[in-house]
């Protein structure tokens, strides 16, 4: 489950980073790339382990909220899918070209 978060918080930070505050940006980078401790973080900024939490935190609402109103990594994952199943389709011995279609018309209005 922890390592279900992180990669999602992850895939959400690929896709949202630009609209977090350059300190939000520097934690995130810190505590989920380079793993650094919160008590490490604390130490480099000079504020307190709490903060550093509390900052994470609100970083991971924000992201989760972004991606609750723009969609684009449910959107990325389901284009992928799309396309895998496309994919598939068309390397089937007989391919299914009414299934193949039907694909391509929902890639074309995923968004």
């Amino acid at each position: 489950m922890l390592l279900e978060k992180t990669m999602r918080l992850n895939a959400l930070y690929d896709f949202y980073q630009p609209l977090l505050t350059p300190k939000q940006r520097e934690y995130m980078d810190l505590y989920y790339a380079d793993d650094y401790s919160l008590g490490e973080i604390a130490e480099m900024f000079g504020v307190s382990r709490q903060a550093v939490y509390d900052n994470l935190k609100r970083t991971e609402s924000a992201l989760e909220a972004f991606e609750k109103k723009l969609g684009l990594y449910e959107k990325y994952n389901r284009r992928t899918k799309l396309l895998q199943e496309l994919k598939e389709a068309l390397l089937a011995k007989a391919p299914d070209i009414k299934r193949s279609v039907e694909i391509i018309r929902l890639l074309e209005n995923l968004d």
